[in-house]
């Protein structure tokens, strides 16, 4: 069961990004009001801000946490077309805030010439990297030669994508049978060029970034995209929010050539597609197992998806705005899109709060108007606890449903 607790988040403007540490336990959020505040979960659950600052000079659109490996590192983009790093630190025994922990900026980062729309650390195999996206179309690459000294940070590669960027999204493969890959999402609202998704991977011979894919079928304007953690896998699956939400599946394709010179080629496959929100998609993220997806839309709901053994992807669970789960009373259906091939039985009418084959799609609310609270998602640890079961019941109202078997008759004396 999902408990849901209400922060008094004291920002004084729209609130763009919330964004959990690597172990769940920090949360840092970003607003228009040009600050980042820093909370910590107490042993009780409850979490207090921290720290609070004005980091930007304008409206602060995402923020990201380092590798704790690194030390506790931020990074956040503005509108002000800068990016900034950010290291906490303990105050020294001369110093005021003695045994005091406070926040200090490291860098700026002012290649960009517009607006800065997203920021990502690299993989930590990889090093300290920092990966900035920007409405001029460009993606700009950055290394940390000394990880100690977090103020020099020198540009190592310059991605034009000739589409205005709004998110990007690192492939966490640690595989060297994977190279280095990056996707990079446009909100360019332009209708004659299609392909709004393009994959870049990084090339050891030209010891550049090339395209290697454009997602062709994905046309309208993209606000988050997320690669799924790999845990070994062959293949690689990317999260899309656009006006739906969609997963793909991209499947290396093997050279006859191990010198091949080119860019590795990619078979595309898309494996699920939902329009349940009913309204622009804005956020997308996985659990750490890559087993659960979560999206939030402005239907003000946040959505669970989960695929079942033979990879059908259904919605497990659908929490509002203010974390209760939707109860499956409204009259309204979603439309749920499944890749070909395809042996999950959905038409329309079974979609709305009742089962369709073996499985139960809750039904949906009536959409909110252009809630702004829609992408604040739960973080990994949270959404792993929600769903376990792969069956729902339409009579229960709890997020994690359960599937009541028959028990088994036991057998008499005659057939043992």
């Amino acid at each position: 069961m999902f408990i849901a607790r209400s922060i008094a988040a004291d920002h004084k403007d729209l609130i763009h990004d919330v964004s959990y540490d690597f172990h769940g336990r920090r949360m840092a959020t970003c607003s228009s009001d040009q600050s980042v505040k820093v909370w910590d979960k107490s042993e009780t659950g409850d979490w207090y801000c921290t720290a609070s600052w004005k980091t930007h000079s304008g409206s602060v659109w995402r923020v990201t946490w380092a590798h704790p490996e690194f030390g506790q590192v931020l990074a956040s983009c503005s509108f002000d077309r800068t990016a900034a790093v950010w290291e906490e630190i303990v105050g020294e025994s001369n110093d005021k805030q003695r045994g005091q922990s406070h926040w200090i900026k490291r860098t700026t980062l002012v290649d960009s010439r517009t607006s800065v729309t997203d920021v990502k650390f690299a993989p930590k195999h990889m090093g300290l990297m920092l990966t900035t996206c920007s409405a001029d179309g460009v993606v700009r690459i950055y290394e940390a030669p000394d990880v100690m000294n977090l103020s020099q940070w020198s540009l190592q590669h310059e991605i034009s994508c000739k589409l205005s960027c709004s998110c990007i999204s690192w492939n966490p493969s640690s595989s060297r049978a994977h190279p280095p890959m990056v996707a990079v999402g446009s909100d360019d609202s332009s209708v004659t060029y299609a392909g709004k998704v393009q994959i870049y991977e990084y090339n050891e011979n030209t010891r550049k970034y090339a395209k290697v894919e454009t997602l062709m079928t994905v046309t309208d304007p993209v606000h988050d995209i997320a690669f799924a953690p790999n845990l070994g896998r062959s293949f690689h699956v990317l999260a899309i929010a656009t006006k739906d939400v969609r997963i793909f599946k991209l499947i290396p394709l093997r050279t006859d050539t191990a010198t091949s010179m080119g860019p590795t080629r990619l078979e595309v496959q898309i494996v699920a597609q939902f329009d349940n929100h009913n309204s622009q998609v804005w956020r997308v993220s996985w659990n750490i197992t890559s087993t659960l997806l979560a999206s939030s839309g402005d239907d003000g709901c946040v959505r669970l998806w989960k695929a079942n053994y033979m990879g059908n992807w259904k919605c497990t669970g659908i929490l509002k705005g203010d974390g209760s789960p939707v109860n499956g009373s409204s009259s309204q259906s979603g439309t749920l899109n499944i890749a070909p091939g395809s042996t999950v039985l959905a038409s329309q009418g079974s979609l709305n709060g009742t089962s369709a084959g073996r499985y139960f799609f809750p039904s949906l609310d009536p959409p909110w108007t252009r809630s702004r609270y829609a992408h604040i998602l739960p973080p990994p640890c949270l959404i792993e606890q929600t769903c376990d079961s792969d069956s729902a019941s339409p009579q229960q109202t709890q997020l994690c449903w359960q599937y009541t078997a028959k028990p088994l008759n036991p057998l008499s004396e005659s057939d043992e």
